[in-house]
């Protein structure tokens, strides 16, 4: 299927460019002499309308505006439930971990990890951040950039270089601020770009009622399947228990999203931008859901599947498709939608190049090797990192095109990536007893536990041994000569030799490292012996367990003195001193006397 942009579509689609190029030099103007924490966290006095935005920005990529209409058409309405899950998940994070960051007030959420257990546990846990970062921004990148390219001949490498440089560009000069406005943007795009698509199909359609039917015919409209086996794709558990603990995982302890609610000025503005997010992002993913019926009814007899049909090859092409035959016409709107794809692809870009600079700064340059670079050299550091990381996603870009399992990897290892840190974070914030070797080796065990299913699952996909399970489309308008590939989508084998976890929904991946990662903890913390539950400041625990505690004892507060001074954070100095035991909790002069010869010591 030829398509061919016009002037109008190409004028829409650079303006989103240049007014992204644009925030970072006007930034850069306003805070040309600005120190590391105005760059990296705003000044911590950001306003609460941007920051909201960009969190859905930071959650939401081109990925997600590609493959969840596809998602729909392919399997069902079930996975629209969860947005259930995310209600919980802001319900869960605004009150059992977001309260811990903003009391603490650290520049990187790692730090957390050294304060509450030890400099390894901490080093391992932003290595895996990093890690996970690098191989994903190649990816945020290259999905929009092959799906529009095959509906709309834009180059793949043309494209991909132009987003990375103007990402790069205004991280570099405009630092947080410049992110988080550029994010507000862009997720005002990405909204326009999906309510205009989606209206106009619901319009050509015959409105909501009509696609809401022939949905129903097409055995689309599923929402109680209460089918126990966790090897099914969609059902109530795998959704709403499997896509809640991933969606907190990430929201929670990620450090894009700590980032961003260190950027705000007070814990009520926190937990209301924790808020925003929450029903922004409900409403969004509906909308994209609504896409996915949207898309079943266009292509439904009298019309065929366009995978059948021979014009596109993979399902995240379908909606670009799907653009291009209603909307080809209207010059200017393929640009706004194409403008969505790439905001979306910017955003999150954009927030993992800052956060990631800000971990490399503060847990490897400052916590791992112990430095302290004066605020010219942190900031050279900074932007160095962000233009380094940027031309990494690029020349990924190129890579992952010649290697498509790549691209199975690095979603396999975002699920890795959060569970394993949301059980180390669960871990040292609800289990006050839980030691060091607890965390270390839960975390091991749990990113080894998880890559196994994980890859193991995609291995198995890739062989044809597990294939999912997609509704059947009709196919009695399509072309006599529909290929053997589409045909095989539908042909399902036994897989009951396949080993079982690879068998697992994919909902269940990022839950299954996050709950190994607690037990074995757990169990490794019981051997070797638990930490006594008095010695830890309840700072660095949940407020939803501070009731439980005990009282602290004058043992307590010289073992967490000399555990403070013994962190040497210094990018934490300020919680610190925080954390000092009071005089006035001191009654006996000898135990004084004691307290004070620690402090004299350490």
């Amino acid at each position: 299927m030829e398509t061919y942009f016009h002037w109008a579509d190409w004028t829409v689609f650079v303006l989103m460019l240049t007014i992204s190029a644009g925030a970072g030099l006007w930034h850069y103007r306003k805070a040309r002499n600005a120190n590391m924490e105005e760059y990296l966290l705003g000044g911590k006095n950001l306003k609460l309308w941007p920051v909201a935005a960009s969190l859905v920005a930071s959650f939401i990529s081109g990925v997600t505006i590609l493959g969840t209409p596809s998602e729909i058409y392919n399997f069902g309405t079930q996975y629209w439930i969860t947005v259930i899950s995310i209600m919980f998940s802001g319900i869960v994070v605004a009150n059992v971990y977001l309260p811990v960051f903003t009391t603490l007030k650290l520049n990187s959420a790692y730090e957390y990890l050294e304060m509450r257990f030890n400099r390894g546990v901490r080093i391992l846990i932003s290595l895996i951040f990093v890690v996970d970062v690098v191989m994903y921004q190649s990816i945020v990148v290259y999905v929009p950039a092959l799906a529009l390219s095959q509906v709309s001949g834009i180059s793949i490498h043309a494209i991909g270089c132009v987003v990375c440089l103007t990402c790069v560009f205004y991280t570099v000069l405009g630092g947080l601020r410049a992110v988080v406005w550029t994010d507000a943007l862009q997720v005002g795009v990405m909204v326009g770009a999906m309510l205009t698509v989606t209206g106009l199909g619901t319009y050509h359609a015959g409105g909501p009622s009509a696609i809401w039917e022939k949905a129903r015919e097409l055995q689309r409209i599923q929402f109680l399947n209460f089918d126990a086996s966790p090897y099914t794709r969609h059902t109530v558990w795998t959704v709403l228990i499997g896509s809640w603990l991933y969606c907190t995982a990430y929201i929670a302890v990620n450090q894009t999203m700590v980032q961003r609610y260190q950027s705000l000025s007070s814990m009520r503005a926190c937990k209301t931008a924790v808020g925003l997010f929450t029903v922004g992002t409900i409403l969004f993913i509906s909308l994209c859901c609504w896409c996915g019926l949207v898309l079943l009814a266009w292509w439904a007899p009298p019309s065929c599947d366009p995978r059948a049909s021979g014009r596109i090859q993979a399902d995240d092409q379908m909606l670009p498709a799907f653009v291009m035959e209603i909307a080809g016409h209207l010059h200017g709107v393929p640009g706004l939608f194409i403008s969505g794809i790439f905001g979306a692809a910017l955003s999150s870009l954009s927030v993992g190049l800052n956060s990631t600079s800000v971990v490399l700064l503060e847990d490897f340059v400052k916590g791992c090797f112990k430095l302290k670079p004066n605020e010219k050299w942190a900031s050279i550091f900074v932007k160095s990192v962000v233009v380094v990381l940027g031309l990494v996603a690029l020349g990924l870009v190129f890579v992952v095109e010649k290697l498509g399992g790549v691209l199975s990897v690095t979603n396999s290892l975002a699920a890795i990536a959060a569970g394993v840190s949301f059980g180390v974070f669960t871990l040292g914030m609800l289990f006050p007893w839980a030691n060091s070797k607890g965390a270390f080796v839960g975390a091991v065990m749990g990113f080894v536990v998880a890559g196994w299913a994980c890859f193991g699952a995609n291995a198995a996909i890739g062989a044809g041994l597990i294939v999912p399970k997609k509704l059947p489309v009709p196919l009695d308008h399509c072309p006599a000569n529909i290929s053997e590939s589409f045909l095989k989508q539908f042909q399902h084998p036994d897989e009951e030799d396949v080993f079982p976890l690879y068998r697992l929904s994919y909902h269940w991946f990022t839950g299954l490292g996050s709950i190994v990662v607690v037990v074995v903890g757990g169990a490794v913390t019981w051997i070797t012996g638990p930490t006594n539950p008095a010695t830890i400041n309840k700072d660095l625990l949940s407020p939803v367990i501070h009731r439980w505690l005990p009282e602290p004892t004058i043992y307590s507060e010289v073992c967490m003195w000399r555990r403070d001074v013994s962190s040497e954070l210094p990018s934490s100095s300020m919680a610190l001193s925080n954390r000092r035991p009071s005089k006035n909790s001191i009654q006996h002069s000898s135990v004084t006397q004691e307290l004070s010869t620690e402090r004299t010591r350490y």
